[in-house]
């Protein structure tokens, strides 16, 4: 069994038909037929249940899969390790919050494409639970995530500190008119949104149950919603001001050891660090952070 074999059996299993994976490998089918036949004799187990709309993994060949991606992975990350001279340069793929994306890496991907013009860098947004998924995973090299963070096969670091605020229409003038209101909606994103979890506990210490929700895709939808008076969220305080206009909602300042989180930089702790990895964060663990409202 050696890598290539493997390479063309993960292609099979993720499109689903040996011609899809010829034409993605750029050969023919007759050589993926092959390879596949050939990997199946050598384990000794069949992997792929031929249909009339392409193959299905078997249980072997479904249990096969994540050592085959992985090897894929650790072969790419020992390709980048043998090239990486010292000089940013080449693919930099890495996760981040939609808050943090959009209160402090702007900046950051501005300065960074002007100083290291060799780096293609692709951010990709989502939720906490997400991202750790995505870096764990290995489609990441790491990611700017909401704290506490625990696993024992990631490293964080603490990059930025920000102050959490509960954002309500202007007409709650007052925590305790939040916390007292019937039928209370929140507002947030999917699940895996780690202000949505927060938030969520916020409310239950203070006796609200029974919440219902009102879930979204994107955060300026969130916004509105809130302005819009359909209900109440949790974000950052910066938002407001340098984001979304002042006035629009109301924003409601919470105890410090509510209001006050971390956010992480996790990567695998067995993961290769690029030099394009090592001087985005330099620039970002420089960046100062945008001014919050007064």
């Amino acid at each position: 069994m050696d890598a290539s074999d493997l390479r063309v059996f993960a292609a099979v299993a993720r499109l689903g038909g040996m011609n899809r994976a010829a034409a993605e490998l750029n050969t023919v089918q007759s050589n993926v037929t092959a390879r596949i036949r050939h990997l199946e004799d050598l384990l000794k187990a069949t992997l792929f249940e031929r249909h009339s709309r392409g193959v299905a993994l078997t249980a072997a060949g479904r249990r096969l899969l994540p050592y085959a991606e992985r090897v894929a992975q650790l072969l790419d990350e020992a390709r980048r390790a043998v090239r990486d001279d010292g000089r940013p340069k080449g693919e930099l793929a890495i996760g981040s919050l939609e808050t943090t994306a959009a209160l402090r890496l702007t900046p950051v991907l501005t300065a960074y494409a002007r100083a290291w013009p060799e780096v293609d860098v692709a951010l990709r947004t989502g939720t906490t639970q997400e991202l750790i998924h995505e870096v764990l995973a290995r489609r990441l090299e790491g990611a700017f995530v909401c704290g506490p963070v625990e696993h024992p096969d990631l490293e964080e670091t603490m990059v930025y500190r920000e102050e959490l605020a509960l954002l309500t229409p202007p007409s709650m003038r007052s925590l305790d008119q939040v916390f007292a209101a019937r039928d209370l909606k929140i507002v947030v994103l999917r699940a895996g949104c780690s202000y949505r979890q927060r938030l969520e506990e916020i409310l239950v210490r203070r006796g609200v149950v029974g919440l219902r929700r009102l879930e979204f895709g994107t955060l300026e939808a969130i916004f509105g919603c809130v302005a819009a008076g359909l209900g109440v969220t949790l974000l950052p305080r910066a938002l407001i001001g340098p984001v979304w206009g002042k006035g629009r909602v109301r924003v409601h300042q919470l105890p410090a050891k509510e209001g006050r989180v971390a956010t992480l930089f996790v990567r695998r702790r067995d993961a290769f660090v690029s030099s394009a990895l090592d001087a985005f964060l330099e620039l970002a663990r420089r960046s100062p952070p945008r001014a919050a409202p007064a």
